[in-house]
């Protein structure tokens, strides 16, 4: 019979890329994770796992079982919350993945506000890249997902959420700094400092530099929009962010924003579930928060948002 402690241990094997990783992360003896996912293949009569030098991948049937193992332990999770809720006083969990812009601009507000009127809700709050994002609310890794419009979207259901718009963010003393506005076109003579490969960002980046046949320098490239801009107050390049991230940081690093004058500069944030109907009645008042709360609007800057 299938055993939820191999299930468990085999999603992390995935979601690490190593048994090792996963050994770590579990506290487990790496033999003991081996064994596991050998026997599963065993029970199963087909190989989960492509093994090799640099870790591992899923096969085809490794993939099923991934997305039917997620949402088996969130069953499972769902019973020891659901008995917990009787000690604890916590009777809702949700499962939130959101883009580094909506974490940053958006959500600390609106969550604080849904969780005084809803105290007995548990929120997971996990960030990841958008394309990413799609890709695990699919499948079940997530019950809500909030990310940038643009990337495949894996049949979710769509809901409108805000808006932001990029701007470039460069030093004070930057030969660009008397300008207001630029168009992206005058700044690929300069250096950028990129996000971490796959960010929505640095495909505008792209696709920007491929419309007028030139390519974009990534000097370097960061994990968070606070290493932009120190990477851009030390003059390693330019920046591209949402005005909402950037307006804290220019005092105290001494930077400047200038208008992107792009009609891509203005985005569009969504947020996506699998179904609506089949959300857990937590998930779907949170989302419903998220959606029409007026002060979940303009939380970065105090200025608002046009309401979906």
């Amino acid at each position: 019979m299938l055993d939820p402690v191999s299930l468990r241990l085999f999603v992390a094997v995935i979601e690490e890329g190593s048994i090792a990783a996963a050994a770590e992360r579990e506290h487990i003896a790496a033999a003991a994770v081996s064994r596991r996912v050998s026997d599963l293949e065993a029970l199963l009569g087909t190989a989960l796992l492509v093994r090799s030098n640099k870790g591992v991948e899923p096969t085809a049937a490794g993939t099923d079982l991934l997305i039917m193992a997620r949402r088996t332990l969130q069953e499972l999770d769902g019973i020891h919350v659901a008995m917990r809720q009787y000690s604890t006083g916590v009777r809702g969990h949700v499962r939130v993945l959101a883009n580094i812009s909506t974490i940053t601009q958006f959500l600390p507000r609106a969550i604080k506000s849904f969780l005084t009127a809803h105290p007995d809700v548990n929120i997971k709050l996990n960030e990841e890249i958008s394309s990413r994002i799609t890709k695990l609310v699919a499948e079940n890794a997530a019950d809500i997902g909030i990310f940038t419009a643009g990337v495949p979207t894996h049949q979710l259901e769509l809901f409108p959420y805000r808006t932001d718009r990029l701007v470039v963010l460069i030093p004070a003393d930057h030969p660009l700094a008397r300008r207001r506005s630029v168009h992206f076109a005058e700044m690929l003579d300069y250096d950028f400092v990129g996000l971490r490969t796959g960010s929505v960002i640095n495909m505008y980046l792209t696709q920007a530099a491929s419309q007028s046949n030139r390519t974009v320098k990534l000097g370097i490239q960061v994990a968070s929009y606070d290493a932009v801009c120190l990477m851009v107050s030390e003059g390693m390049g330019l920046g591209l962010l949402p005005e909402g991230v950037a307006r804290p940081f220019l005092r105290a690093l001494k930077l400047r924003t200038l208008r992107l004058d792009e009609s891509w500069a203005q985005r569009q944030l969504l947020l996506g579930v699998r179904s609506f109907e089949a959300l857990p009645e937590p998930a779907k008042r949170l989302l419903v928060h998220l959606r029409d709360t007026p002060e979940a609007n303009g939380a970065a800057d105090g200025k608002g948002a046009t309401k979906p």
